[in-house]
């Protein structure tokens, strides 16, 4: 488990570096390690939470949160995060499912990295309604696979041209916060996972650690524009790995 380990902590940096928590990649790395499916949502959510913590902190800290942005998407995500969380699914269809939000996320964010360094001021304001509809059915698939949601709505948000790159960042940071809490509160009311994932604390040592390391590099020496590719490459990748798999 000392390599696997050390993986969480890797996807931790990259993933913490632009503003996500990396549950989808913790996932895949789950399953290539054989660790029991059923614990699989509980142990990435947990991680999200951990990594995004340091994240939000930082950003709201130095101003960014802008919550127009936000609410919406939270308003459709926190109640179906819940009940996709709630919800128990095969572990062929869970795995189908995964490579499908690896291979959608890694390509948005292959497409939108040059966003982060966007200094173009002109900005469109989103229908609260399509905003609700839009965080529904990320929370719905945040909460069923096990991830924040973050990796998907960021991208959403610069296509759409809603904000400054680091309100979207901080958006998408605070997304996953939330959301990742209202998956795992659906999750842990399947009382038999709660006692297995006390056997792999270790995990949640090493995104921490992981996690403030990313931070760090965001704030101090790497431009995010290059963090944000480095973490699209990583997770196509994974989703890569993901389909020798399934195949």
């Amino acid at each position: 488990m000392i390599l696997l380990s050390i993986l969480f902590l890797v996807t931790a940096i990259f993933y913490s570096s632009v503003g996500f928590g990396g549950g989808s990649t913790y996932l895949a790395l789950l399953l290539i390690w054989d660790v029991p499916f059923f614990i699989f949502p509980v142990i990435a959510l947990s991680c999200n939470i951990i990594v995004v913590s340091g994240n939000c902190f930082n950003y709201l800290k130095v101003g960014n949160f802008n919550s127009r942005i936000l609410l919406p998407y939270l308003i459709g995500s926190i109640p179906l995060a819940y009940i996709g969380g709630y919800l128990s699914i095969e572990e062929k269809l869970f795995e189908i499912l995964l490579f499908f939000v690896l291979s959608t996320a890694g390509i948005l964010l292959l497409f939108n990295f040059k966003s982060y360094d966007d200094v173009d001021e002109n900005y469109k304001k989103s229908s609260i309604l399509t905003s609700i509809l839009i965080g529904g059915f990320l929370g719905f698939i945040s909460g069923l696979v096990g991830i924040g949601g973050g990796i998907f709505l960021s991208p959403i948000l610069f296509l759409l041209r809603a904000a400054k790159p680091k309100h979207i960042v901080t958006t998408a940071s605070l997304f996953i916060l939330i959301n990742s809490i209202s998956g795992i509160i659906g999750q842990l009311s399947k009382n038999y996972v709660l006692e297995e994932i006390l056997k792999y604390w270790y995990l949640l040592f090493f995104v921490l650690i992981g996690g403030q390391i990313g931070n760090f590099l965001n704030l101090k020496i790497f431009p995010t524009r290059a963090l944000a590719l480095l973490t699209a490459l990583l997770v196509l990748f994974v989703a890569f790995r993901m389909l020798i798999r399934l195949v």
